[in-house]
């Protein structure tokens, strides 16, 4: 008798990685004494805000289906369902795209080009630290159905 799944691939909460990329890109562009973005302060500001809005809205709702799902959303606890449609059928990791979202407002609304250049290396390591081991747990636990989906859905968009 084999012990039951009670625990996802990831063990490192994802938005930690955004936060500290974050942080690493404002803290390179202050030790560097990095220009301006160049966008006037109210420009700057509603394009801030419409990214991280835009990103919390696609959390909600990837949220949303994870809970009428009855599953987890969080990747260190088991997986109990496959999510598949509303935003899953465009997106295999609409959350991590809206982190990414997230991600670009406040480095927008922190006038730093360091942290909006960190956001490829941030990807990055979420794609190949996460994503992959998530999506190599999903294939071990779904099999076909996991295959069926990654073959007409993209990984990001």
């Amino acid at each position: 008798m084999t012990a039951p799944d009670t625990t996802g691939p990831v063990r490192f909460p994802p938005p930690l990685i955004y936060v500290a990329f974050l942080f690493a890109g404002w803290g390179l562009g202050a030790l560097i004494d990095e220009p301006s973005v160049g966008l006037p302060t109210d420009v700057r500001r509603g394009l801030a805000f419409a990214l991280i809005i835009l990103g919390l809205l696609l959390e909600m709702a990837a949220l949303t289906r994870f809970r009428r799902l009855g599953t987890p959303s969080e990747p260190w606890k088991a997986t109990t369902a496959l999510a598949t449609d509303g935003l899953y059928a465009f997106s295999r990791n609409p959350i991590y795209v809206g982190f990414a979202l997230i991600y670009l407002g406040f480095a927008t609304a922190m006038d730093s080009w360091a942290a909006l250049a960190m956001v490829l290396p941030c990807m990055v390591v979420v794609d190949r630290f996460v994503v992959l081991r998530e999506e190599a747990y999903l294939s071990a636990k779904f099999g076909a159905d996991w295959d069926a989906y990654r073959s007409r859905v993209r990984r990001w968009l």
